[in-house]
């Protein structure tokens, strides 16, 4: 597989140095299967997670941890790097944590603990903001108590999201920026190393206006497009940048072209002002083909994850996982 984003030597040093992306975009050429939402129904793990833990007392607010056998990746004895996972599904009750399940394993097969976390969403009771987003820190900063018992390194915490959990996955990275009078202000944030996006929305104001996202007056609790500008600032990544945290986004020229101009515009303005990102554009990629472990978009999420864990990817066939969990391929 050729990657016009990652040159060798950006490889080498990226396991020896903090994770410092390539400046430079770049497009994937291959062949995709380019799945529908209805497929990925069939989309299940081939096991249980290690287990399934509610990190508020809300009955809505859990995740499924899992834990590698094994881990031959660096770093603390017996401690595993972790990767948050948020799914999307246009912040809406209609999807959930499931069809994100075989990505998580998969990571977890190449020696990565995976926290797939489940949310208060549109059409749930108190979903929506600030909720949403007020879950999605919660999830993150439990972490620090599940630590001691599973094992966790809170010093390699990646955050990976799909589509609206592309969106949250970014925002997640940048909550150090919001300000105490905010209602999602946290005082002592979880530190992330990185975050990894997947179809997400960068930016909510442009998700409205060139998208035609109407769902994010939704999300922002019911609010018009004038009153939506206030809440920019704690609630869309674009308008909370610089943070200092690196982000990779992969994206398929399939996709929806807004949603692809907005997430290069994105990678360009985190650019100028000081912060690390890159896209990757797998051509032919569709919006589900971009979290299939089975597909040939794995080989550039894998790498993104461990570069951004700061790991030296895997050796060998990369075609697809080899745990290739999904149900039904």
């Amino acid at each position: 597989m050729k990657y016009i984003i990652t040159a060798f030597l950006a490889l080498l040093l990226a396991v020896a140095m903090p994770w410092t992306p390539s400046a430079s975009a770049g497009q994937i050429d291959q062949t995709f299967r380019n799945p529908s939402a209805q497929d990925t129904v069939n989309w299940l793990p081939k096991e249980m997670p290690t287990r399934r833990i509610t990190y508020t007392n809300n009955s809505l607010t859990y995740g499924d941890l899992r834990l590698p056998g094994k881990s031959n990746l660096k770093g603390k004895a017996k401690a595993y790097p972790v990767v948050v996972m948020i799914h999307g599904g246009a912040w809406t009750a209609g999807y959930s944590l499931d069809y994100v399940a075989p990505l998580a394993e998969a990571l977890t097969d190449e020696g990565i603990a995976t926290w797939n976390i489940e949310y208060r969403r549109i059409e749930n009771t108190g979903g929506a903001y600030p909720n949403t987003f007020r879950d999605v820190a919660a999830a993150i900063d439990y972490l620090r108590v599940l630590a001691p018992e599973y094992g966790l390194d809170l010093d390699r915490v990646v955050v990976a999201g799909h589509s609206s959990g592309g969106h949250l996955a970014l925002w997640a990275g940048s909550r150090a920026s919001i300000l105490p009078s905010s209602r999602l202000y946290v005082a002592n944030p979880l530190p992330v190393r990185g975050v990894v996006s997947l179809a997400g929305i960068p930016n909510l104001k442009d998700a409205l206006e060139r998208g035609n996202r109407t769902d994010v007056l939704t999300l922002l609790g019911g609010v018009t497009a004038a009153a939506a500008i206030s809440l920019y600032p704690e609630t869309s990544p674009y308008h909370m940048l610089p943070t200092g945290v690196p982000t990779s986004h992969i994206v398929g020229t399939s996709d929806n072209p807004w949603r692809v101009a907005i997430t290069e515009e994105y990678v360009e303005y985190a650019k100028s002002l000081g912060d690390w990102g890159r896209i990757a554009i797998p051509v032919g990629a569709n919006h589900f083909d971009v979290v299939d472990p089975c597909g040939p978009a794995w080989p550039t999420i894998v790498t993104e994850v461990l570069l951004a864990l700061g790991e030296k990817p895997p050796n060998g066939n990369l075609n697809q996982s080899k745990f290739c969990p999904v149900s039904g391929r």
